[in-house]
């Protein structure tokens, strides 16, 4: 329009609204963007996050078939005795059981007998149910009981002390000079 000839009250009028409507809908737009540009960062960091756990999963080193006591867990009730210079040590009550429950433990009514229970959930390994495991839970090195340890397993030695993996009704002994 020339800026020479001025313009009727309409439009004027008219130019005034068509403002408003460009108005809105920069506003409009301008709220489109952000939706799409949230969109995409939520997106992203959901994409990020799956990823992430993933390569976790991916990553974490295999646990050999052989390995594996169980998948579903179990409850097992192996006996340990320990003698010093033949005379017979008494297993404490309550190893393992505390703010956290320690999966192998000893209870107060059949700690006298050297019961050790073994209550595993879910996916168990060797290792987890070592005889050198119940001694951390224990707070004790096997060999601190004294020199010339010698072990056996349902009476037959076994060499295996620590790394030793005990099963149902086991009767371990344990005897230092």
């Amino acid at each position: 329009m020339d800026p020479q000839i001025p313009l009727t009250k309409k439009e004027r009028k008219e130019i005034k609204r068509q403002e408003k409507i460009e108005a809105k809908e920069s506003v409009v737009q301008t709220r489109r963007i952000k939706k799409i540009i949230l969109w995409i960062a939520w997106s992203t960091f959901g994409v990020a996050i799956i990823a992430g756990l993933v390569w976790l999963v991916s990553s974490q080193p295999k646990t050999p078939e052989d390995d594996i006591i169980s998948w579903s867990g179990f409850h097992w009730h192996p006996e340990l005795a320990i003698y010093i210079k033949d005379e017979k040590q008494e297993i404490p009550a309550n190893i393992g059981i505390g703010l956290v429950h320690q999966p192998i433990h000893t209870h107060t009514d059949d700690n006298k007998q050297g019961v050790i229970h073994l209550e595993f959930q879910g996916l168990t390994r060797k290792h987890d149910v070592s005889l050198g495991q119940f001694f951390k839970n224990w707070g004790k090195d096997m060999r601190s009981f004294g020199t010339n340890m010698k072990m056996t397993v349902n009476g037959e030695e076994n060499i295996e002390y620590e790394n030793y993996v005990m099963q149902d009704k086991d009767k371990i002994e344990l005897r230092f000079d």
